[in-house]
């Protein structure tokens, strides 16, 4: 892996793993209206990201085209609102590890759509990595009690998870990481608001008390702001199939910060599904293919020269 291709595993993995721990804020939030949640965490985000991709925002917007546009509204309405609406519909009836395992499939389903939508076949390494993830991300979730609701919810989720990765590539090139998620913010946050005026009518939106508050700030700045943009950067590196495999990370994260919020254990088959999403990460990203490469070349190195360079040892004479 190079330079570029390093950062950008780096950049996905961070997002990822915001993401998982983040899980227990979303547990505060249980009885704040869904919609006014989502219009304040979306519009407080957008307000931050404006001073960082304002330059020359302007011109870039406005030579989108409203197929483009009409990609970006479906982008906030499917792979946020509509995600996170997905998941809490979701829990009602199932529980919170069933939605985990369907969006623990998101990287197999990008690694076979991303590369069929561009007009070429999949890479069988990323989609064998991809297969690894999903396992992992299984085991460290386990199965839980469900219905027919909280399956067809569970799936609704993974399709949001596959579309926040699938529909931004066309536009992220334009727009930037910076400029994107602010815009697909903005977008969002009118969706929510429209969304809690049909639904809740003048109760969409309350003050949040001071537990709600902290939840809500915690979700726009560290995970929007922070991890969209983390998200988008590594995407623009790596591409869209190998980032999506980093959200096998999400579980583990979840995984490993709630003993320290009391909300759950770390035990074996958290350890052996970590180890699984590791391994995946590694061979769809081409990690794996790296460390072989650097062997093979100290091998040949070895046998060209009788032995490895970096054992000659060069004894300095002694003066007389």
């Amino acid at each position: 892996m190079n330079a570029t291709t390093t950062r950008g595993a780096l950049l996905a993995a961070l997002a990822c793993v915001l993401v998982g721990g983040s899980f227990t804020a979303n547990s505060v939030l249980g009885q704040y209206p869904y919609a006014g949640g989502q219009f304040l965490r979306y519009g407080l985000a957008c307000l931050l990201l404006v001073p960082t991709a304002v330059k020359g925002a302007a011109g870039r917007l406005r030579v989108l085209t409203p197929r483009q546009w009409g990609r970006l509204a479906l982008l906030a309405a499917v792979g946020m609102v509509g995600f996170n609406l997905a998941v809490i519909a979701a829990e009602r009836t199932a529980e919170p590890a069933v939605p985990g395992v369907f969006v623990g499939c998101a990287p197999v389903a990008v690694a076979v759509l991303v590369p069929l939508l561009d007009g070429r076949r999949p890479q069988r390494s990323v989609v064998h990595g991809a297969l690894l993830v999903a396992v992992g991300a299984f085991t460290v979730q386990g199965w839980g009690r469900t219905d027919g609701v909280g399956i067809a919810f569970s799936v609704c989720a993974l399709a949001g998870e596959v579309g926040f990765a699938v529909l931004a590539v066309p536009v992220l090139r334009p727009l930037g990481p910076g400029l994107l998620s602010a815009t697909v913010c903005a977008v969002a946050a009118l969706e929510s608001a429209a969304a809690g005026l049909l639904a809740d009518g003048t109760g969409w939106l309350r003050r949040p008390d001071g537990v709600e508050t902290a939840a809500l700030l915690w979700q726009a700045v560290v995970v929007t702001v922070i991890g969209f943009v983390c998200w988008y950067m590594g995407v623009q590196r790596i591409g869209a199939e190998r980032a999506t495999l980093f959200s096998g990370l999400i579980p583990v994260a979840a995984a490993c910060t709630a003993p320290l919020a009391g909300t759950g254990s770390y035990g074996l088959a958290q350890a052996a599904g970590s180890a699984l999403v590791g391994l995946g990460v590694a061979l769809g990203s081409g990690a794996l293919r790296g460390v072989r490469r650097d062997r093979r070349t100290r091998r040949r190195a070895f046998r060209g020269n009788g032995r490895p360079e970096s054992r000659v040892v060069r004894v300095p004479e002694t003066p007389q």
